[in-house]
């Protein structure tokens, strides 16, 4: 399972694993009727801790410790209830597994936890036609399921929280060198104005549950068949928020990888081209929090070892490039779907 968060929710610096040692992971399993062989493997997560556990005369499992405080047991719950309702539907969520009582969230020494199926496979080629319109096809069968419903806690896409709060967090709090701050408020200020009016100018499109953090790491394929991952982010949305991050690149080949997403998503489900109008606006947003998501964990010594470049001025240099291109791209025509 991987975890690429942007999730806005806590402003909060401090490592709040720094208590989490292989025994209290091992203790914490252990108090669910499992015998652990000692084989333990962290797998790549950055917000929460996921590891590979190796259990005694069985298959290994997926064990995801939830960051402390980010969010609470209605949401997590609600997540597992999310990903058990799609693989009821024989979409191939791993959902987390329950234990006696059906429950599948666990909380031990102040932890709460989850177990998953260890399931295999890489991400697919963003390049290869036949692959993303399979992609497609399992996200507009996640659609359908998902429109079923609504969420009552997980969040809402909006620019308030992926937006604002990030750029006042990072400004108010001077983590940015001196000598870019002002650029870095100027351009954010103009970015924001564009995606909040583009928001607005599609706020009578519908929304629907989501996986949210749809990004080809969170979907494993081995052959033929596909597997689903990480709905740590589920959040309601529009629908494109769920397509978006499987477009890169010049236009023309967004153009191209777009028809092969959507020749597999609407099998399914009907698509709206006006939500291609949203594209920039929620990439604008992915880029703006994920920078300030960075900066809240960058004293956690997981965050110092895997982005050693974050406290250096070139990180934010060609943040602000970054922006600076979102601000042309939404002045851009938006893509075509025809």
């Amino acid at each position: 399972m991987t975890d690429n968060s942007e999730n806005s929710a806590d402003i909060a610096p401090d490592d709040g694993f720094a208590n989490l040692s292989p025994d209290l992971i091992i203790d914490a399993i252990e108090t669910q009727s499992l015998h652990c062989d000692g084989r333990l493997l962290a797998l790549n997560s950055y917000e929460n801790r996921v590891y590979r556990v190796g259990i005694e005369e069985d298959k290994p499992l997926v064990a995801k410790f939830y960051r402390p405080g980010r969010w609470t047991s209605e949401q997590i719950i609600e997540e597992h209830q999310f990903a058990q309702e799609l693989a009821d539907a024989e979409i191939p969520v791993v959902a987390p597994l329950a234990d006696s009582t059906g429950k599948t969230l666990r909380e031990d020494n102040g932890f709460y936890f989850a177990l998953y199926p260890m399931r295999g496979g890489r991400s697919p080629e963003l390049d290869n036609p036949q692959q993303l319109q399979l992609v497609g096809r399992f996200i507009g069968r996640l659609h359908q399921v998902a429109e079923r419903s609504h969420f009552e806690f997980r969040n809402t896409i909006d620019c308030e929280t992926l937006g604002e709060t990030p750029v006042r967090y990072l400004i108010e709090n001077e983590r940015l060198p001196p000598e870019l701050s002002a650029a870095y408020k100027s351009v954010c200020e103009d970015l924001l104005g564009k995606v909040n009016e583009r928001l607005e100018h599609h706020s009578e499109l519908p929304t629907l549950r989501l996986h949210g953090d749809f990004h080809p790491g969170n979907i494993l394929m081995r052959e033929e068949s596909i597997h689903i991952v990480d709905l740590d982010d589920a959040r309601t949305g529009p629908a494109v928020q769920d397509l978006w991050m499987f477009l890169s690149g010049d236009r023309h080949y967004q153009q191209a990888r777009l028809a092969d997403l959507l020749d597999g998503y609407t099998m399914f489900r009907e698509f709206n081209p006006a939500e291609l109008g949203l594209i920039e606006a929620l990439r604008t947003l992915r880029i703006i929090h994920y920078a300030a998501w960075l900066d809240q964990r960058s004293e956690e010594p997981a965050f110092q070892q895997a982005f050693p470049w974050l406290t250096g001025n070139r990180y934010w240099d060609d943040h602000i490039l970054a922006l600076k291109e979102q601000s042309s791209a939404l002045d851009e025509p938006v893509l075509i779907w025809d």
